[in-house]
């Protein structure tokens, strides 16, 4: 089944959540409460051949900082392990990065255990009012 068509209004909140005109937007996966886009699904490749690393990618402002927040608690908690090897991961077994990966796949696909632990953490899960306008 192909994706949804992503509308003009999509791509311009995208957009303003990024801070950049969107790379391999495919369509939007998850809607927050008040109907912006939440998380959304890329394609695995930009226009120029260049592979997108992750499907589902956060793009809700307010889970974008919530989830900033956890994973520099964790960071915090790692000597700078993550600062010295790369965000995406270190040299050390049992640690644990790319928050904003797992939160995205969790809502986007949901009953993924990992994700949705890390999930349970962000409080709120979403902001009193839409944080995109």
């Amino acid at each position: 089944m192909l994706p949804a068509m992503v509308t003009d209004a999509d791509r311009g909140v995208v957009a303003r959540q990024l801070g950049r005109e969107p790379r391999t937007l495919r369509r939007v996966a998850v809607r927050c409460p008040f109907g912006a886009p939440a998380v959304t699904e890329q394609s695995p490749y930009g226009a120029d051949g260049e592979p997108f690393p992750t499907t589902y990618y956060l793009t809700c402002r307010h889970l974008v900082a919530a989830v900033s927040r956890l994973e520099a608690d964790a960071t915090g908690t790692d000597g700078g392990a993550s600062l010295d090897y790369g965000i995406g991961g270190s040299r050390r077994g049992g640690s644990l990065k790319c928050l904003h990966a797992h939160v995205a796949f969790a809502l986007a696909r949901p009953g993924y255990e990992l994700g949705e632990r890390i999930v349970a953490e962000v409080e709120p899960l979403w902001p009193a009012r839409c944080c995109s306008e």
